[in-house]
């Protein structure tokens, strides 16, 4: 029988207060706010509505407050095209902010955020259907439990498991050997191993825990994979960066897409930079319409910037 879904993603969602300034003051400085607006994201929700906006069937099964925040977030979700059957709604609970500060003459932010205990999403409410209805599952690391036991009823199944993760999370070890795609932030490798090498510490990840491929995001810098005993390195596309809000998490709904739709890792790491690239092209972790007609043609004739000590690995 088809899946129901190509995607479903479990993990983060937030909703953002982004406030923009034409500079970062100095420490103790003074600086007029340009403009303040509340915005959907969080790292898995972003994810699956990039997917939805490449024109993958989404679902998104988190938790999220019932207050004014929580409903911004589930009605974006909706217009997105992401499914929502399956989002957990908490009583008298807050939904997960984050204060984002976008300097307006770089694109670069600064986050505060909060999420309150009653967030949290329990393996017992991870049922077997809302993976299984899937062709890919998408997690992150935050609720351990609960991604260990969607990442394993995924892999009993024999459907692929791709991982965001930027924190080492109480639990994450019991995650990790169930994940094929792991594409952690620059800097989890090194935190997690103790390796200072790029390089080494993706072998040492995974070697240790056998996924298929090793991955970490640069920012400005593109990606770095390791697969097949090899790596490969992927510059960044260079945009006119308005805000970087979100760019990891479009990086890593793009590659879920390229996954499914067969890409090799070569190419699935520049279509996810492309991806990441035009978001920063807006406001907001959900700011930029994105297609594969755009990313391609970016692919195309798109200025790179690359990491110097990664050139030979790009391919």
């Amino acid at each position: 029988m088809t899946p129901a879904f190509d995607v479903v993603g479990v993990g983060l969602n937030a909703t953002d207060t982004m406030i923009l300034i034409p500079h970062f003051p100095a420490y103790g400085g003074k600086v007029q706010i340009a403009e303040e607006l509340i915005s959907p994201g969080g790292q898995v929700a972003s994810a699956m509505v990039c997917c939805a906006q490449l024109g993958l069937r989404t679902k998104y099964a988190g938790a999220v407050g019932d207050d004014e925040r929580g409903r911004i977030l589930l009605e974006g979700l909706r217009r997105a095209g992401v499914d929502t059957a399956d989002v957990l709604v908490r009583p008298g609970c807050s939904n997960q902010t984050a204060y984002i500060l976008i300097d307006q003459s770089t694109g670069e932010r600064t986050v505060f955020w909060s999420r309150p205990d009653g967030l949290k999403v329990h393996a017992d409410e991870i049922r077997p259907e809302m993976i299984t209805s899937a062709r890919l599952l998408h997690i992150d690391g935050c609720d351990a439990p609960a991604a260990e036991r969607a990442a394993r009823l995924a892999r009993e199944a024999g459907i692929p498991v791709t991982m965001d993760v930027d924190t080492i999370y109480p639990g994450l070890d019991q995650v990790l050997p169930h994940v094929d795609y792991l594409i952690a932030s620059s800097e989890f490798p090194e935190r997690w191993t103790g390796e200072r090498d790029p390089l080494q510490a993706l072998e040492r990840i995974q070697t240790r825990f056998g996924m298929r491929v090793a991955a970490m995001t640069l920012g400005a810098y593109g990606a770095l994979a390791r697969f097949e005993g090899r790596y490969a390195y992927s510059p960044a596309f260079v945009v006119s960066c308005v805000d970087t809000t979100g760019a990891g998490d479009v990086f890593h709904g793009a590659f879920c897409y390229a996954i499914l739709k067969g890409q090799d890792v070569a190419r699935s790491l520049d279509f996810s930079n492309a991806l990441a690239a035009i978001n920063c092209t807006a406001l907001g972790a959900w700011g930029a319409s994105k297609s594969v007609a755009e990313a391609a043609a970016l692919m195309e004739r798109g200025e790179r910037r690359a990491a110097k000590e990664f050139e030979k690995y790009r391919v």
